[in-house]
């Protein structure tokens, strides 16, 4: 499978049934998730296969996963999403 189609279905698997996952998730994926390593890549895989409400409660900083990988890449969404000119963010 080409890196193009990878990137589409996992946009398409990035977007959620929550708008507000769609506002952190998305942009970090268009923005970041290219030049992430292989290991932060596969994180992040494994982390849109969490549940809407998991993924809520670990990227309204509420809790952190346990698993280290996870939680590095929640911290890393939160991070971008608090240091650009994502105004929507600013609403959540």
């Amino acid at each position: 499978m080409s890196e193009d189609i990878a990137l589409k279905r996992l946009y398409w698997h990035s977007r959620r049934g929550m708008w507000e996952l769609d506002l952190l998730l998305l942009p970090f994926l268009e923005h970041r998730y290219p030049d992430l390593d292989d290991a932060d890549k596969a994180a992040y895989r494994a982390l849109i296969e969490e549940e809407d409400q998991d993924l809520f409660i670990w990227l309204m900083r509420r809790e952190w996963p346990e698993n280290d990988a996870l939680r590095r890449i929640v911290k890393m969404i939160v991070e971008y999403a608090e240091t650009t000119s994502n105004d929507q963010y600013r609403t959540l």
